[in-house]
């Protein structure tokens, strides 16, 4: 018997002849003998890989675990074998009507009122109060996304202030360091050392078809807790989590990935819950053919798919190694480079002192600062400095002091860059020797030391500038160099303030301060988003520079007013679609692009284009009202591409 399948893909529909050996035998219910647009077949499993290699056309599948269904002549990018035993997360919402309720085969399963989104949200929040700490919120907010992911992602939509910081950071570390002990339910895929030759066919066992991007972590610098091994999933799940309710990409088009490569941390292979393998951390360079095999199966499952690396103890030669082979970035070098940048940027037009005299002392000189100082380079060549002028203006300090070329050791790579000739010899071993060689205008903290920038450091700060920067950006909360109250009472309340971690609001000598956060959710779901959209074949340096510039005219003039460096976050999505903007022109002037239908839009007319890619929580419910009224199959998700 044929089957006609109509296969339609971007700008043409192709009709496609498959003949299937559609023998009674190999059906648990007979197939029909006339075929409309949504008959369905249930076929035995025993024979389903005979039908799944006969359609490989591309279209996507999903399979059950007793049976599967056969579904003739449907789209390209649906689902040909859809699984009926147990519906998508997004299938049990109480906002469902009767008829998607019985169409989803959960009439029934859920209590029978038709809820309004607000009846909804105003129930998780109170049940979200009733929680005593922020872990059992973010295990709370776990079992929601993994149960009723549209209504997960209404509440972060709608409530992004108090939900970010119980999915992200400061509460994901702890989530993290408790990983294996609170284990409840599976998220995420796991990759270990073990699987390597094999990589591709673990990627085969991911139910979704179409990934679009994907953060990936071997968890060995999990922000400032050090390794912590397979227990650092919590960051790649918690940040998809964002590039979702940030920026609208969809939940199933994303995959967050950890890798297994051991874990130097002997306390964790000692520990009977750790849940990763015991055995020590692999080599560096067993790593980097892990990795190889790992990028090339991952764009041939996923073609074109987005790569992002997280919280690598060495991310640089990663990134190095791919960056103009696969379409990847690193959000801990690249995103909180962009991120402080744009900061950085509206700071420097506060202070009033041009970047011919700005003198920066970063403390902390691992990845991120190095990533981040290297950023703010480009921005003063931009500004009319020759690069070496610009990297003078840069003195690092790291555990050994003040990074020199005759310091007596031996440099990580990273670190030459701005690595100091002009200390006469002289070695500065503390911060507070630094600081007062150097008096700066610019402070900066990556260093994981809470409390460091001490009240006689600030104090130092207010008198020699009139209005000091300083960027207090390590997580969580208990690692910031200082803390916004310190700031600004050391500073007689004129510090230009980013912290890396949330701080509550002040009052000081009778007037308000609002603290800025320079938090990479800013900017990476936009990069994400961008670069998605654009089909970016590479991620370049000038799309990162393009989302911090985008990010800093985000600003509304009522924010500019009240001193903020960052917008309100209860616009990131607005934030997002402006640094998308910017990611896709500087994709397409770089010529990395591949989408046509984009490349001779209007900024307006780009602008309603990638919003209207964008995925909505609050509208999913009567988009699926809509799709069930016309008679489509509930589940067929458009993705970006």
């Amino acid at each position: 018997m044929v089957i006609d399948v109509d296969v339609v893909d971007v700008d043409v529909d192709v009709d496609v002849d498959i003949d299937l050996d559609l023998d009674p035998s190999n059906f648990l219910a007979p197939p029909h003998h006339q075929h409309s647009l949504f008959d369905t077949f249930r076929i035995k499993p025993s024979v389903a890989s005979s039908y799944l290699n006969s359609i490989n056309l591309g279209v996507q599948t999903a399979v059950e675990a007793n049976s599967f269904l056969l579904t003739p002549k449907i789209p390209f990018r649906t689902v040909m074998l859809a699984a009926t035993q147990s519906p998508r997360p997004g299938a049990y919402d109480s906002s469902y009507s009767t008829a998607v309720r019985k169409h989803n085969h959960t009439y029934g399963l859920i209590p029978p009122a038709v809820e309004s989104i607000d009846v909804q949200v105003t129930r998780c929040l109170a049940q979200l109060a009733q929680k005593s700490n922020d872990i059992e919120k973010y295990l709370y907010l776990s079992g929601l996304r993994n149960t009723n992911i549209h209504l997960f992602y209404r509440l972060v939509v709608q409530h992004i202030k108090t939900i970010a910081p119980l999915i992200y950071t400061p509460t994901v570390g702890q989530a993290c360091l408790q990983w294996s002990h609170n284990y409840v339910q599976p998220e995420g895929l796991y990759i270990s050392y073990s699987d390597r030759g094999n990589i591709r066919s673990i990627l085969d066992n991911w139910p979704e078809r179409n990934v679009e991007i994907t953060v990936i972590t071997d968890g060995s610098r999990i922000l400032g807790l050090g390794d912590l091994g397979i227990n650092g999933m919590g960051i790649p799940i918690g940040k998809l989590a964002l590039y979702v309710g940030c920026a609208g990409i969809r939940p199933e088009v994303t995959l967050p990935l950890t890798l297994d490569l051991g874990t130097g941390n002997k306390a964790l292979r000692e520990d009977p819950l750790y849940m990763g393998s015991k055995r020590e951390k692999v080599s560096a360079q067993e790593g980097q053919e892990f990795l190889d095999e790992l990028m090339v199966a991952l764009n041939e499952k996923f073609p074109g798919i987005v790569v992002q690396f997280e919280d690598f103890k060495n991310p640089f030669p990663a990134l190095e190694r791919y960056r103009k082979r696969f379409t990847c970035f690193n959000d801990d070098i690249q995103g909180t480079g962009a991120v402080i940048l744009a900061g950085m940027i509206s700071a420097v037009k506060r202070s009033g002192v041009p970047v011919s005299d700005q003198r920066a002392v970063f403390f902390g000189a691992g990845s991120a600062g190095v990533g981040v100082a290297k950023q703010i380079v480009e921005f003063f060549t931009r500004e009319g400095l020759t690069e070496d002028e610009a990297r003078r203006c840069f003195w690092l300090v790291d555990t050994k002091g003040l990074i020199t070329n005759d310091r007596g050791d031996k440099l990580a790579d990273h670190k030459v860059y701005f690595s100091r000739d002009d200390n006469d010899g002289k070695q500065y071993k503390s911060l507070a020797e630094v600081v007062e060689l150097v008096k700066p205008t610019i402070l900066m903290g990556l260093s994981t030391i809470g409390g460091i920038f001490s009240p006689e450091i600030l104090t130092k700060m207010a008198t020699w500038n009139d209005r000091p920067i300083v960027f207090p950006l390590s997580n969580p909360s208990a690692n910031s160099e200082c803390t916004f109250e310190d700031a600004i009472q050391y500073t007689d309340g004129r510090a230009l303030f980013a912290s890396g971690s949330p701080f509550a609001e002040l009052e000081f000598m009778g007037k308000r301060y609002i603290p800025g956060q320079g938090n990479n959710m800013y900017v990476f779901p936009g990069i994400g988003l961008g670069t998605i959209l654009s089909k970016a074949t590479e991620v370049t340096q000038s799309m990162i520079y393009a989302s911090a510039t985008s990010l800093s005219t985000s600003l509304t003039p009522s924010e500019v007013s009240q001193g903020l460096l960052y917008p309100d976050l209860t616009r990131i999505r607005d934030v997002s679609v402006i640094v998308a903007m910017g990611v896709i022109r500087a994709a397409q002037d770089a010529g990395v692009d591949a989408e046509p239908l984009i490349k001779d839009m209007e900024d307006d007319e780009l602008r309603s284009w990638v919003i209207s890619k964008m995925y909505d929580p609050n509208s999913e419910t009567q988009r699926v009202e809509k799709e069930v009224s016309k008679g489509k199959e509930n589940g067929i998700i458009g993705s970006h591409l």
